[in-house]
């Protein structure tokens, strides 16, 4: 997701860094990058050159301080990261002003009408967002399904609606305008206070499919008309917005697909090509996978820093913030067994594909080679090791000796080397993890470990040990286990020195 992006960026921060200083010259080649990058992901040409013209307007003879004063201190400044901060606020400026509010009326059901393409995931969408509408705003939503030429398509939201248990309105022999004007008068009736319309879409615009929309418009009101624009599309779903747009005046445009191969040239174009705002991004087939879009954080992932206030929201939906908090110090102490592990490991799998949440982790790009796909089932692999594990050895993984570790090798059905590996980086995690407490003093200032130091320190210690996941070491890859290679030797001179310490201290106390 996005790679393409954050590739021409993270290549443009490499070339500035060691420079004292941003010139035409040293900036030159950045600009080239950054430029290739947007241009591959598909981004609008004029909105390229946009980008570019102010971007370099802003850093060519830019005095930048070397050192920021920030509230925990003085912080070192590069030219390189000046470059990237004035890039993020150019990016944040071609998707926003965000504005995700929906106007719902107090009285009388409130009109939704979807447009969009065959294919761009509308129907699914509409279930997201009929969801979204009940859960959080305590709404009563009405599904239409008004795609008539498509029975896949009302079959398909008939299944959703009685998985979300909400009511779908079909009736057959109507014109999708009738249809959509009866369903509006039924849901007023019944005291349903939103209808969403399922309209219909093609493979491209055509005069039929306009006139038919035009007409649902004319017959309902509709109080918003959302564009249901597939990321993975590129242009040519900004051209087919604006089209959209000319003929029904859009007011909102809903994002899909973009875990999957999207480019995310569809994101950077829109809003500026169209002028109008991107209300949510969906991710993945599930219900919950609808969130509202944020332009800052969409920033910070293409240029790899991670959206850390995504992050939260999503751990904030799954976990109980006291527990958070508990669990946290347990793991900076380094007090955690595998009960804990699993329960953790359990809860990242809640918050979405394995993806999707480490690229939303800071400094994901500087760790993770370019390149890496995380395998959501290595998480399941890891479930299966620990449920072979004896209720003693996961509360004391010291219990686990070779003859042991065959054992739960055969009951998951991995190798002696994989589990080996898992009691390796479980081990390390919990050293790490554990200094780490010690070194922040972040006892007690959980959740979210404040601002950004623990991340910070993670780093200089060598990466983020999962997270989360602390005996992961790293993203699970398809292969055996996959993630950052440790450096053994290391390891064991920092332990070595650690010993002799202690015992210098023994023997003086002694004299």
């Amino acid at each position: 997701m996005l790679e393409t992006l954050t590739k021409g960026f993270r290549t443009a921060k490499q070339k500035l860094s060691g420079e004292a200083e941003i010139t035409e010259e040293s900036i030159h080649e950045a600009i080239r990058d950054i430029r290739i990058s947007l241009l591959e992901a598909d981004v609008e040409f004029g909105v390229v050159n946009q980008f570019i013209a102010a971007v370099t307007d802003k850093a060519v003879g830019e005095v930048v301080k070397t050192r920021v004063k920030a509230k925990d201190g003085t912080l070192k400044a590069t030219p390189a990261d000046h470059f990237i901060r004035i890039c993020q606020k150019e990016l944040e400026d071609l998707m926003g002003p965000v504005d995700t509010s929906l106007d719902l009326t107090s009285k009388g059901p409130t009109a939704i009408m979807m447009v969009g393409l065959q294919g761009s995931g509308k129907t699914t969408t509409v279930g997201k967002l009929a969801r979204l509408l009940k859960t959080t705003q305590n709404r009563k939503p009405m599904l239409v399904a008004a795609d008539v030429y498509r029975p896949a398509a009302v079959d398909q939201l008939m299944v959703l609606g009685r998985k979300l248990d909400i009511p779908v309105f079909s009736l057959a022999g109507l014109s999708p305008p009738e249809l959509c004007k009866t369903a509006f008068d039924q849901a007023r009736a019944v005291g349903r206070d939103v209808v969403i319309f399922d309209t219909a879409g093609r493979l491209a615009i055509d005069e039929p499919l306009m006139a038919e929309l035009e007409a649902i418009k004319e017959l309902t009101d509709p109080r918003h008309v959302l564009y249901v624009c597939d990321a993975m599309a590129g242009q040519d779903a900004v051209k087919t917005a604006v089209e959209f747009d000319r003929r029904l005046d859009v007011d909102g445009v809903i994002l899909t697909k973009l875990d999957g191969d999207a480019r995310g040239g569809a994101a950077l174009s829109i809003k500026q090509v169209t002028g109008k705002p991107i209300k949510f991004v969906g991710t993945g087939e599930g219900m919950d996978r609808l969130e509202e879009f944020r332009p800052e954080g969409m920033a910070t992932r293409i240029l790899g820093m991670g959206d850390i206030v995504g992050l939260m929201q999503d751990f904030e939906k799954v976990v109980d913030e006291e527990k958070a908090e508990e669990d946290a110090k347990k793991l900076l102490r380094g007090r955690f067994n595998f009960n804990d592990f699993l329960e953790q490991l359990q809860t990242v799998q809640k918050m979405g594909p394995l993806q999707e949440v480490m690229e939303k982790m800071p400094f994901f790009g500087d760790l993770i080679p370019e390149g890496t796909v995380i395998d959501d089932r290595e998480l399941v692999r890891i479930e299966a090791i620990i449920n072979s594990m004896t209720r003693a050895e996961r509360e004391n993984p010291d219990l686990l000796n070779d003859s042991r570790v065959e054992r739960i090798a055969t009951g998951s059905g991995r190798s002696v080397k994989q589990v080996k590996e898992l009691l390796e980086r479980f081990a390390m995690a919990r050293q790490v993890m554990g200094e780490l407490g010690k070194a922040t003093g972040l006892m007690g200032k959980i959740p979210g470990m404040k601002g950004m130091a623990a991340a910070r320190q993670m780093k200089k210690m060598g990466g983020m040990p999962g997270m989360a996941l602390p005996g992961m070491g790293g993203p699970a890859t398809g292969g055996g286990g996959g993630g950052r290679k440790v450096d053994k030797k290391k390891i064991k001179q920092r332990r070595k020195k650690k010993k002799d310490a202690r015992k210098k201290a023994r023997k003086k106390k002694k004299r």
